[in-house]
């Protein structure tokens, strides 16, 4: 499953990175860096509150 969950986040970061050299603008490339930061904030604080005092379930 973790071979999964790291091949999947190499094909939307690469995916991300393509949306973002698309978009000629400025303004909305700093959404995508906005967006980007919520969403790793959010799966850094889910890891957080998933983990038990022994470490991390699995």
């Amino acid at each position: 499953m973790e071979d999964e969950n790291i091949a999947l986040n190499s094909v939307l970061g690469l995916e991300l990175n393509r949306v973002f050299f698309a978009v000629r603008e400025t303004a909305n490339k700093q959404k995508i860096i906005e967006f980007a930061r919520d969403v790793l904030e959010t799966e850094r604080a889910d890891l957080r509150n998933s983990a038990t005092p022994e470490g991390p379930a699995g």
